[in-house]
């Protein structure tokens, strides 16, 4: 059992400011103690989970109609895991790697938890990938077998597979569609004895979403991954009267981890879409009493727009949680007002199991809208100077350093990678340029590799976002570093239009224009539909570049 209290059932459990309220002078929030750290894995908190929560709801499948829902308890679903964990092992040997590729269904979340009852390592693939991808994947991680969802979207996921197998020279044990997962679960031979799993092995390679190119395998341990979902739960105050509309990619951690594994200590209910729709998740808050939900900022915006258009007694839902992007103040104004629920913002990485920083459910939508929070309990974090490393005072921007139980073994086998990620002290370099201030809440000011340089005179884009994300013709905004013959660079902002607007370049050029600096004003203007974005909402900058370099925005300039 986990060497730390759980709420009981009906309570809420909450996490309060450190009890000395630190103030600071320089940008470095120590590790806060206020809850305790436990020694638990994927596998030890399903099991958990089942014997202090037997009967209760763990997991509804979200794409059946109201009142005939697939449901499974906890029991049920610890079950069901452990004959996914008996086939497995019928196969492979404990600490083998399996890849899942499939999109968000129960059945991902019962290979998942049976894979860590197995003491396999699981290796998450975006379902979206394709052939060329997934090999890559495959081949990268040493996948000793491949578990797919059938289709996705259309593609035969079977067949591709197969392809990608082919091309990446993997031979595997097995290889199984989640469509056929109940006859995988009963073709174990016989009783095969799982193994004991300490909580410092790896658990999964979640590879990161590419935001900057070729993916990377962040190796994260059972106990990083189990004790940064309950921090996530409890900040938020999950517990088991929650009933979580689980929509986050179930391969990335905020899926995965976040809701699988903070639903295992905490006795919610996953409510599981297999995609968003918003005006399907405002009729699930509805129909199945959501308590709390995840959506990114252009998901926030689509569900009030549809609300507005058609109300729904959304009277049941507490909390809602966003991060991935800036979510603009008027967004959290709104939110709080119109579906009565209270918003938290988090930031996180891939690398960090993913949660580094968090709101708090009473932070003002000032707090919500400008920062993202601070650091959540037993995790450092530092504001340094990017070339000297020296920390910085407080309201200094510099570079984001992170250190504790959060942060990854490693990139597999990519150990110069590593070593250019996380220093000998233990500290992971984020990317991430923020500014801290005295109550240790920090401030995004952009990416190191974002930095646009315009004859010699740095330019952090986040600034210049900020700025047109109060303008109510645009819905999101990424700008973007132009290659120019004379400046070396030239200032582009990317728009997509709010419902209904038709923002024009000269407009917007002079609202940036009365706010900030002539050398900080965008030159260039493009609207499109949507900008490229991992599927956690991180915006992909490096394919506008790409396609500025190509020639292929001009067509979009406005």
């Amino acid at each position: 059992m986990p060497n730390v209290r759980q709420a009981e059932h009906g309570e809420r459990a909450r996490v309060s400011r450190p009890a000395n309220d630190l103030r600071l002078a320089e940008s470095h929030w120590p590790a806060t103690t206020e809850v305790a750290l436990a020694d638990t894995t994927c596998g030890s908190v399903l099991r958990d989970a089942a014997a202090r929560w037997p009967a209760h709801c763990a997991l509804i499948d979200a794409d059946g109609a109201p009142g005939q829902r697939r449901r499974w308890t906890y029991a049920e679903l610890e079950q069901a895991a452990a004959h996914v964990a008996q086939a497995v092992l019928a196969r492979l040997a404990p600490g083998s790697h399996v890849a899942l590729w499939a999109g968000n269904r129960p059945e991902w979340v019962i290979v998942q938890l049976g894979l860590a009852l197995a003491g396999m390592v699981l290796v998450t693939v975006n379902p979206a990938l394709g052939a060329r991808e997934l090999a890559y994947v495959l081949s990268q991680s040493r996948a000793r077998a491949l578990v797919h969802g059938g289709r996705y979207r259309g593609a035969d996921m079977e067949r591709v597979a197969a392809q990608a197998l082919d091309e990446a020279g993997v031979s595997p044990a097995f290889v199984v569609s989640l469509d056929d997962l109940d006859a995988f679960q009963t073709s174990a031979p016989g009783e095969v004895p799982l193994p004991v799993v300490v909580p410092g092995e790896p658990a999964m390679i979640q590879y990161t979403s590419g935001t900057t190119g070729q993916p990377k395998g962040a190796l994260l341990n059972h106990y990083s991954i189990t004790n940064n979902a309950r921090m996530m739960a409890l900040i938020k105050g999950l517990d088991a009267r929650t009933v979580n509309l689980a929509v986050a990619p179930l391969f990335h951690t905020a899926g995965c981890v976040a809701n699988v594994l903070g639903a295992m200590q905490t006795g919610m209910s996953l409510l599981l879409p297999s995609s968003f729709d918003a005006e399907s998740m405002l009729d699930l808050v509805e129909q199945e009493r959501v308590t709390y939900t995840f959506a990114v900022p252009t998901m926030l915006i689509a569900m009030l727009d549809a609300q507005a258009a058609r109300p729904r007694d959304l009277s049941s839902l507490e909390t809602v949680f966003s991060g991935a992007a800036t979510v603009p103040v008027e967004v959290v104004r709104r939110v709080e007002a119109e579906f009565g629920a209270r918003l938290i913002i988090g930031y996180g990485q891939t690398e960090t199991s993913p949660a580094i920083t968090h709101t708090r459910l009473d932070d003002d939508a000032v707090d919500k809208s400008e920062t993202i929070g601070r650091a959540i309990p037993q995790v450092e974090i530092k504001i340094v100077d990017p070339a000297s490393g020296v920390t910085l005072p407080v309201d200094t921007p510099g570079e984001l350093l992170t250190r504790g139980f959060l942060v990854m073994m490693g990139y597999y086998d990519m150990p110069e990678a590593t070593a250019a990620t996380i220093d000998a002290d233990g500290w992971l370099r984020t990317g991430d340029l923020c500014a801290m201030d005295a109550r240790g809440y920090c401030r995004i000011t952009g990416r190191l590799k974002d930095l646009i340089i315009r004859g010699g005179e740095n330019i952090y884009p986040r600034e210049i976002e900020e700025v047109l994300y109060a303008h109510p013709d645009v819905a999101e905004v990424a700008v973007i570093g132009i290659p120019d013959d004379y400046w070396g660079e030239t200032v582009g902002a990317v728009v997509t239009p709010a419902p209904g607007a038709q923002p024009h370049g000269d407009a917007l050029r002079a609202w940036v224009a009365a706010a900030l600096a002539r050398h900080k004003v965008p030159q260039h203007w493009f609207a499109l539909d949507a900008i490229p974005a991992t599927a956690s909402g991180k915006l992909q900058k490096f394919r506008l570049v790409d396609m500025a370099r190509a020639g292929e925005l001009e067509a979009h300039r406005i």
